[in-house]
């Protein structure tokens, strides 16, 4: 029997999940099967979830196929419904041995074809102590899944559930032992990151767990946080941007636009100038933040001086790293049904975002030039600053470690460097 083959599209939360299902399957003796993680955030997404199914089958003729995953949760019919599925899998169910147990036996006949229950029931998240995945430089621990709030454009609440913490205690167990492993980073992870520890006891929040993280495990070199909603940021987490230096000067911020109209139809928790606060704090707590932020191309109703107060976001906040997304409608959602934007103009803003974020870049890029970093090597040649940048020696470094570097320029959108005595 071979090992179960794994396809994952969308998230780094959908990554982590395919290590811990990897370890599920192989520990249930299901084999000889393709496993199709899908993301729903965007039809788009759902339509390349299809797309990978039907290569999967017309390369592989006899081997069972089970779909997973955000939009195996949201659209389990779709999929049930295509002649290459073997098998439909939920969210919750994806993550219960349980489920896994019950496939080894006979994939075709043993259990039912769609196995997909109501999300919104799920109260706990699994911890999933996979530790760490990916690379041998940097691991991923999730500490929360699902999401409370409903903004108009978005799915995920109902691929995902209601937000759910994983307990502070055992997030810090993981990363003690991914420390004693030999990582240097560590990234935290979650679908509303910021809503972490609301359904817990005395209800902490994001800052105490990262304040807690970098006081229990001292030996930990680098602690990134991934995507946060800026509104939610508590007092504890802006002491730990302004005091700890474990912590990387990098956040990526979910503000999705900058015109304040367009945050109220997206249902939004933030106003634009909420949006250029929180930058300006965080930056003079800690002068070498560099941000990141998703932004939506051409949400409906959305006039040329609306998208160009989002364009003019990108300056007034400083962002460096743009994600930038042309909205295109997603069944379901409130924003299917608003008065859409023609196709060719939501393309042409989303470039225009593109280019703006292509200059920042290239502005940041040159300003590095002489300074002195510790790049965390991902592979013999290239690895990330703390700012996340991109950073290519010419000479082979050792991957996983980090290595004290002066930065001599930059070369397609990564920095050139050297590496020097710490």
């Amino acid at each position: 029997m071979t090992a179960a083959r794994f396809t994952t599209l969308g998230c780094r939360l959908n990554a982590y999940e395919t290590e811990a299902m990897k370890r599920l399957a192989f520990e249930a003796g299901v084999g000889d099967a393709l496993v199709v993680n899908t993301c729903a955030v965007t039809a788009e997404a759902v339509r390349k979830a299809r797309q990978e199914i039907r290569r999967l089958r017309r390369e592989n003729p006899d081997a069972p196929i089970i779909v997973t995953g955000c939009a195996a949760q949201t659209e389990p019919q779709t999929f049930a419904a295509m002649p290459e599925v073997t098998r439909v899998i939920g969210n919750a169910e994806k993550m219960a041995p349980e489920t896994w147990a019950g496939l080894a036996p006979d994939l075709i006949g043993a259990t039912e074809r769609v196995q997909v229950d109501d999300i919104m029931s799920v109260r706990e998240t699994a911890s999933h102590l996979i530790d760490g995945f990916g690379t041998r430089s940097r691991a991923y621990v999730q500490v929360q899944n699902g999401c409370d709030h409903r903004c108009t454009f978005c799915i995920i609440p109902y691929g995902r559930g209601n937000s759910r913490s994983v307990p502070a205690g055992v997030v810090v167990d993981q990363i003690r032992r991914l420390v004693d492993r030999g990582f240097n980073e560590v990234v935290l992870t979650g679908v509303d990151l910021t809503s972490w520890g609301a359904d817990l006891p005395v209800t902490p929040r994001l800052g105490d767990l990262v304040r807690r993280i970098l006081r229990l495990v001292p030996d930990l070199p680098r602690l990134r946080i991934s995507s946060i909603d800026s509104i939610e940021a508590d007092d504890a987490l802006m002491e730990a941007i302004a005091t700890e230096p474990r912590l990387m000067p990098h956040l990526h911020l979910s503000l999705q636009a900058g015109d304040d109209m367009i945050l109220k139809r997206m249902k939004r928790r933030h106003l634009r100038d909420d949006a250029i606060a929180f930058c300006e704090d965080a930056r003079r707590l800690r002068p070498d933040m560099v941000f990141g932020a998703d932004i939506i191309a051409g949400f409906p109703t959305e006039t040329e001086a609306m998208f160009e107060n989002s364009l003019r976001l990108v300056a007034d906040c400083g962002l460096t790293w743009l994600h930038v997304f042309p909205f295109s409608p997603r069944a379901g959602t409130p924003a299917a049904r608003m008065p859409q934007v023609d196709g060719a103009s939501v393309r042409d803003r989303a470039a225009r975002l593109r280019a703006a974020g292509a200059a920042r870049v290239g502005a940041y890029l040159a300003a590095q030039r002489g300074a002195r970093v510790q790049v965390l090597m991902e592979n013999p040649r290239t690895g990330r600053t703390p700012q996340f940048a991109e950073t290519r020696f010419a000479t082979d470094q050792p991957v996983g470690a980090l290595v004290a570097a002066s930065i001599t320029g930059h070369d397609r959108g990564q920095l050139l460097a050297r590496p020097v005595d710490a």
